[in-house]
């Protein structure tokens, strides 16, 4: 049976992978803090619970112990409250103690390693991204990640450590923060009010969170390595996302678009390709 360590579990991401990949022949060691222990459901498969209060804190000794005859890692974890980690200080500390998980996984002969990106680590002039796209992040959380995925992209492989990056692009699903488009747009037509929008012209690569969680998952038990794209792959103007939604309560009319301006630093087009 494949031993395999992931964190961030409990999150927006986390908890479809999770759902994933305990549905596979694998025992789980899940690293998470004890107060949300209560968010990991009895799962279909053998599992087990590891206490931190921060993992980005964590020595590499720490980790090297309880990598002890974990063959993969999955590391979902970083700091992503909505609103504010774009340009915190806190992706500097997700980026160090990143790092000294992986050194740890090393120590301890792990033979696989998945991390995850984001979409924003390319140069989003490009619009259509592709794995072999220029990167050019322009934020902290998305220069941090960039650096990570360097950085690892030369330490794992040397070390016998078969590595693979995962970039999401443009998430949506049950779960996520209520701020987000998603959510607000459904929360505001379920209690019959008007959701204020953009124009809604801009043009993204939209995937449920659910299926992501299924392709972190293959990803991790397969043998593709470097970058890949966790995408549609399908293009679709926000306005079009919207008036999905809205179409599952029959109310188009709520949605008003040209309400909010436009964010003139927002990327007119961003598509994955898988």
């Amino acid at each position: 049976m494949i031993n395999i360590l992931i964190t961030g579990a409990t999150g927006f991401v986390g908890r479809n992978v999770l759902n994933s990949i305990s549905k596979k022949n694998v025992n789980l060691v899940i690293v998470l803090r004890e107060e949300n222990k209560n968010l990991i459901n009895q799962l279909n498969c053998p599992f087990s619970l590891v206490y931190s209060k921060d993992i980005f804190a964590e020595s590499i000794e720490w980790w090297r112990i309880q990598l002890k005859e974990v063959d993969i890692v999955i590391h979902l974890a970083w700091f992503t409250k909505h609103g504010l980690y774009i340009n915190s200080s806190m992706n500097l500390d997700c980026l160090i103690g990143s790092i000294n998980l992986a050194k740890g996984a090393i120590a301890a002969g792990v033979k696989r390693f998945v991390g995850v990106g984001t979409c924003f680590e390319y140069d989003l002039s490009h619009h259509i991204l592709a794995v072999d796209t220029p990167l050019k992040p322009s934020c902290i959380y998305a220069d941090t990640k960039a650096a990570l995925f360097f950085s690892l992209s030369d330490l794992l492989p040397i070390n016998n450590v078969s590595f693979a990056w995962c970039r999401l692009f443009y998430l949506f699903g049950e779960g996520e923060d209520p701020k987000r488009l998603f959510s607000y747009i459904r929360t505001k037509l379920k209690n019959g009010e008007i959701v204020d929008l953009s124009e809604g012209n801009q043009i993204r690569d939209f995937l449920d969170v659910r299926k992501a969680g299924k392709m972190i998952c293959d990803v991790a038990l397969g043998q593709k390595t470097g970058p890949i794209n966790i995408c549609s792959g399908e293009p679709k103007t926000i306005k079009q996302f919207a008036e999905e939604i809205a179409d599952e309560y029959g109310r188009r009319d709520l949605l008003s678009f040209g309400a909010r301006k436009n964010n003139q630093v927002d990327p007119p087009c961003v598509i994955g390709v898988k």
